[in-house]
């Protein structure tokens, strides 16, 4: 696995560079093997330093992501790298219980509850919201269930997909309550 540690308003040594290739190969190792490549990227932000993990764990384009802050960039690492752990163990487990036969293949949404991350921000309330713009993005089909495990390993707030049992667009979305919201247009031309 290509991994690539970076960092930004900070210098990275050679002992924070090793601890983070040797840790970050192990977690992702015992998961996949075949895993295709890492970034780790160190942000000082004012006294706190902020670390981005991102893991393509190997086959159907699926992004793994994890952040964490602290004071230390060891601690900010080891918090991100738990994360980042967290979800590629639940990856693997709903793939070998897949393979396996066991359960349906289409998961219900409702089943599957997320607790969401709370920040304690405030936001101004004159502050105009910045439009970014994304990069171009092939559109999956993919069943509910999947679609929300790529929503979660890669730390999104929301993914659209295209719904493999009826072919249409569908949106799922992290609710403010904790639960997935899903949405599923109706045809509306079978309505006239």
């Amino acid at each position: 696995m290509d991994i690539s540690v970076k960092g930004k308003n900070l210098d990275v040594g050679n002992a924070l560079r090793g601890h983070a290739e040797g840790s970050l190969s192990s977690a992702v190792d015992k998961y996949f093997i075949r895993a295709t490549d890492a970034s780790v990227v160190f942000t000082r932000q004012g006294r706190k330093l902020r670390a981005d993990i991102s893991v393509h764990p190997g086959p159907r384009g699926l992004l793994v992501q994890g952040r964490h802050e602290s004071d230390d960039p060891y601690a900010a690492f080891d918090g991100a790298l738990e994360r980042i752990s967290k979800q590629l163990r639940r990856y693997k487990r709903r793939l070998a219980n897949h393979h396996k036969g066991q359960g349906e293949t289409a998961m219900l949404a409702l089943q599957y509850v997320i607790q969401p991350d709370h920040e304690d921000e405030e936001i101004a309330e004159d502050a105009q919201p910045v439009i970014i713009a994304e990069m171009p993005e092939e559109i999956a089909t993919l069943t509910v269930s999947e679609a929300v495990m790529r929503m979660d390993l890669a730390d999104l707030p929301v993914t659209m997909f295209r719904d493999r049992t009826t072919g249409r667009l569908n949106v799922v979305y992290h609710r403010v309550d904790g639960n997935i919201g899903w949405i599923d247009p109706s045809d509306n031309d079978s309505k006239k």
